[in-house]
């Protein structure tokens, strides 16, 4: 072999990781900080795909080869034509194969110190989720409870801010957690990217030091939660926010102010509920949206859904919540969350 294999421990040791897998699969996920450089596009590789199948594995081999030495070429023309001598690259595929392996030969002979992952992309993803089974129960977690609009996001900035450990799983999921959670203008990640960001946040942060979390159902969106995250946050212990109904509404509509400026979004977003409350009550509540009506809307959405649905599944999956330190607020304003954040 012209080159060596590098495994996981080894990641740290290389000047560039380079992905050379397609656009597309570099973007559902890929090692953090790695760059795409793909030997074939996600067109080139579904139209090798289809000669594999239909003519011959040789004929889509030769076809292949072709198109993985023209990207190459470009690759060495553009994206590594000053890389001197000395760099030392570490080169990954889906399974460590032939792609990364086309382009280790071409390095090597070259005169880099090229090595290639050892079972590629496949055996990172093993890694992550052998981990994130199993690092959670190392932490000490305060679970931040309360019903919707209490300011359980907000204390758990206001925490950070105080130099406290969190993790924020919403902002991870790029999602509110609930069936208006949608954040305006954003894509959630995919399942994969979200777990290799909550592996990279996990290995920050400090087992030694207590974590603070928001209370979650085991799904934020499309984003569903590992097991072993979700079983160390209910064995948690809780903190219980306890605001007036008028204090959440307010502080709601400050958060979803989006929904105010495009109420046919809200509407059709509240189609979701419709197998919890039926065609009456969603025309009711159509009816406040069009109306202009929103403080209205959004008391009867806790008093009628959200709170009965929060309490029941925080009382049936957390088993410290009758124990939890109970916080009163009376406002969700940036200093009264502060002096919560000092107290604890």
């Amino acid at each position: 072999m012209l080159f060596r294999t590098a495994n996981l421990p080894q990641l740290g040791e290389f000047d560039e990781i380079i992905d050379v897998r397609t656009p597309a699969e570099f973007a559902e996920d890929h090692i953090p900080g790695a760059i795409n450089c793909p030997v074939l596009s996600d067109e080139e590789r579904i139209a090798i795909g289809t000669l594999y199948k239909q003519v011959s594995p040789f004929e889509a081999r030769k076809a292949g080869a072709a198109l993985v030495a023209k990207n190459i070429a470009r690759h060495l023309q553009t994206r590594f034509r000053d890389r001197p001598k000395s760099w030392r690259p570490l080169i990954y595929c889906w399974r460590g194969g032939q792609r990364s392996g086309a382009m280790c030969i071409i390095f090597s002979q070259i005169g880099w110190a090229v090595q290639k992952l050892e079972g590629g992309y496949k055996i990172y993803r093993r890694d992550v989720l052998e981990k994130l089974a199993a690092l959670p129960q190392n932490f000490s977690l305060r679970v931040i409870c309360g019903a919707t609009g209490s300011g359980k996001s907000r204390l758990l900035a206001a925490l950070a801010d105080n130099g406290e450990q969190i993790l924020d799983l919403e902002n991870l999921a790029q999602h509110r957690g609930s069936v208006l959670g949608k954040l305006p203008g954003q894509t959630q990640p995919s399942q994969k990217w979200f777990d290799s960001a909550l592996l990279q946040t996990l290995q920050k942060l400090d087992p030694a030091r207590p974590v603070y979390v928001e209370a979650e159902s085991n799904k934020i969106g499309n984003i569903t939660l590992p097991d072993a995250l979700f079983n160390a946050m209910h064995a948690g212990e809780c903190l219980l926010l306890e605001a007036p109904l008028e204090v959440r509404v307010a502080g709601l509509l400050e958060d979803y102010r989006h929904y105010l400026a495009n109420p046919e979004m809200l509407i059709t977003n509240l189609r979701g509920l419709h197998r919890f409350h039926g065609a009456r009550q969603l025309e009711h509540w159509t009816s406040l949206i069009r109306a202009g009506d929103f403080a209205a809307l959004v008391a009867e959405l806790l008093t009628l859904h959200y709170d009965p649905s929060y309490f029941r599944a925080t009382s049936r999956h957390y088993a410290n919540l009758d124990k939890a330190r109970r916080i009163p607020l009376d406002n969700l304003s940036p200093d009264a969350l502060r002096e919560i954040a000092k107290s604890l």
